[in-house]
């Protein structure tokens, strides 16, 4: 590894998370006024403490399948006047007991900003350009005015803006061509821009790189509305269905390329009009989802609109924690051209947070790699060379056993090297070349390792998987044994003089 060997620096962005009107997300997830953690507007203090330990900076709101049907003018005004809707994303009831405002006071005690999305499913540029104005507009207008009059004098002032979700997926309330998404996104964010020309605009990519409209789809939408937006989404989710551990934990391979052949088709584009911007990317989903699938297939089937069922629960598992950590490592691989991405989701559906209705919390396996990145993972992004052995897995071959990235943080002064080891039988003694950064030592070595793959967390053993330091070498010489099947963090400083 070299000093001078840069990818980029990372936005800070990138370690977004979501929070969608879907199962126990909002209610029960980030609102329970019934917990005994609950603040005075409801809100648990448990989720706001641990939202902050992520460092999460942004969370995209309110969907997701959920905003391609929601009204947002439902979610304003005074609660017992706000009407309860049939949700056709999830099949639930809406109650809209919390909407727009609360986000944002949500966002506000937690330390984090809003990454709003808006509905072009059933709705369209109208309803998106009074949305800004509503939340970014100061005053003198009826939509800042009423803001005012709900309660919130000053502006919310969101800077970042979905512009609709997944509109290629027949799924979609709303769903629409690339040639019509295209039209009414530009439209859209034509009129947003025109209410506050400081935003930045996120247009929709394909849903999964496993559409056929995928590739497509992006060229024709930017073709239509390269001017206005300012990044192209990409969703991906990973399962372990087939239980082939070899085969899951290579599909950060798949989603390496992904992210290189998005950014392949914006570098088109822009090439062939001419443009002198440069399109870059909101990894806006992304996470492991598979374990709760037949219940939520159940479920669905039923629809017996219920208001926030349980619903998306994923419990995730030692195994999860390893792809999602090499996941994360994709995104810092590509941080010159992934400036925003939000895990989905936050809490309780698919997440790293989970807690029970009235009273207690815990973190998923999940959670660790996410927090260690987050604290850790924020400078410059160097390439590195890795040399190890590969193996070949049902889809994938030539997979590295050790994935790795590095990243400087030059304010502290320090270096931090993450490390997955895909190794099912063998811990691997690794050395670490560090050009550049002579007079370095390991200070901390964190791991995160387990010899049961499929243990959990839970709210009566929340510590089952946790992380550890492990005991540094003699003198803090540049080489350590990374545990098979293992989740490392190793931290390096210039060795003291004094």
């Amino acid at each position: 590894m070299n000093c001078d060997f840069s990818i980029g620096e990372t936005d800070k962005r990138i370690y977004g998370s979501f929070v969608e009107h879907i199962g126990r997300c909002v209610y029960g997830g980030i609102y329970d006024p019934t917990c005994p953690e609950a603040d005075n507007l409801g809100f648990r203090k448990d989720v706001i403490s641990m939202t902050k330990e992520l460092g999460v900076p942004i969370v995209r709101y309110p969907g997701g399948n959920f905003v391609s049907g929601y009204n947002w003018e439902d979610g304003i005004g005074p609660k017992e006047k706000r009407p309860k809707r049939s949700e056709l994303a999830w099949f639930a009831t809406e109650t809209n007991e919390i909407g727009t405002d609360e986000f944002a006071e949500w966002c506000r005690r937690a330390d984090t900003q809003a990454m709003m999305a808006v509905n072009l499913g059933t709705r369209g540029p109208d309803a998106a350009r009074n949305l800004v104005e509503y939340c970014n507009r100061h005053s003198g207008s009826y939509w800042s005015d009423l803001r005012g009059k709900n309660g919130y004098k000053n502006p919310h002032d969101i800077k970042l803006w979905c512009l609709g979700n997944e509109m290629d997926g027949p799924w979609q309330i709303g769903h629409k061509k690339a040639e019509e998404y295209g039209r009414v996104a530009l439209e859209a964010g034509k009129l947003m821009k025109w209410v506050d020309p400081s935003i930045e605009l996120v247009a929709c990519g394909s849903s999964s790189m496993k559409m056929q409209t995928f590739g497509q789809w992006e060229a024709t939408v930017l073709e239509e509305a390269y001017d206005v937006c300012d990044y192209i989404s990409l969703h991906i989710y990973f399962d372990n269905i087939e239980d082939n551990l070899p085969n899951f934990l290579a599909k950060s391979v798949e989603m390496d390329s992904f992210i290189e052949t998005v950014v392949s088709t914006c570098d088109y584009i822009k090439g062939k009009n001419r443009k002198n911007k440069t399109i870059n990317l909101s990894f806006d989903e992304w996470n492991i989802w598979y374990h709760a699938a037949a219940a939520n297939e159940a479920y669905m089937r039923k629809r017996t609109w219920d208001i926030a069922p349980a619903f998306n629960e994923d419990i995730y598992n030692f195994e999860d924690a390893l792809l999602f950590g090499s996941m994360i490592l994709s995104l810092l691989r590509h941080a010159d051209r992934v400036k925003i991405a939000c895990l989905a989701q936050l809490v309780n559906v698919i997440a790293p947070i989970m807690t029970i209705n009235g009273g207690g919390s815990y973190k998923q396996s999940i959670y660790y790699p996410f927090l260690h990145a987050s604290k850790y993972g924020r400078g410059k992004v160097l390439r590195t060379l890795t040399q190890c052995g590969k193996y070949d897995s049902k889809d994938y071959t030539d997979v590295p056993i050790l994935d790795t990235i590095a990243v400087e943080n030059e304010e502290n002064s320090e270096l931090t090297i993450f490390a997955v080891n895909k190794d099912l039988e063998e811990d691997v003694f690794t050395r670490f070349s560090l050009q550049g950064y002579e007079g370095y030592e390991v200070f901390e070595h964190i791991v995160m390792q387990n010899n049961d793959g499929k243990a959990v967390n839970s709210i009566e053993r929340p510590n089952v998987i946790l992380p550890i330091s492990m005991p540094l070498s003699d003198n803090g010489r540049l080489e350590t044994v990374l545990p098979k099947l293992s989740w490392n963090v190793l931290r390096f400083r210039r060795k003291s003089t004094n």
